[in-house]
């Protein structure tokens, strides 16, 4: 299976609340509908339901604190936007962002089988 990066997790992670967002997750890998169809690559078929079943393993096992936990829920789940987070609990928007990027990271980090550190994005794609 191939690394995940940040927005493959972003893209993936209403479906750890709500199973029928599955439905609606487009696979990345797919062709556009309005593109001629060709030869499937049979190892790729398969990922989006990979993707899924991580993302959930992920959830339940990453080390995410409490705070980035419950922000990723209201963005991801709830789909609320940061001024709203930021008011439940108690904090700036900045602080929101912190937390989104941070849990956001964390989970990456964890799924890709690396320590999480701040930058890890950054660290990533200079090797």
């Amino acid at each position: 299976m191939s690394g995940y990066e940040r927005r493959l997790i972003e893209h993936l992670l209403p479906a750890v609340w709500d199973t029928e967002a599955a439905y609606g997750i487009r696979n990345p890998q797919a062709p556009d509908a309005d593109m001629p169809k060709g030869t499937v690559d049979k190892k790729a078929a398969g990922a989006l339901f990979a993707h899924l079943v991580d993302i959930r393993r992920g959830w339940a096992t990453a080390p995410l604190s409490l705070v980035e936990k419950r922000a990723l829920f209201m963005r991801f789940a709830l789909d609320w936007d940061d001024r709203r987070i930021a008011a439940r609990e108690a904090v700036t928007d900045r602080a929101v962002r912190y937390r989104l990027e941070r849990g956001v990271g964390k989970l990456t980090a964890h799924l890709n089988g690396r320590e999480y550190i701040d930058g890890y994005e950054e660290l990533d794609s200079a090797a």
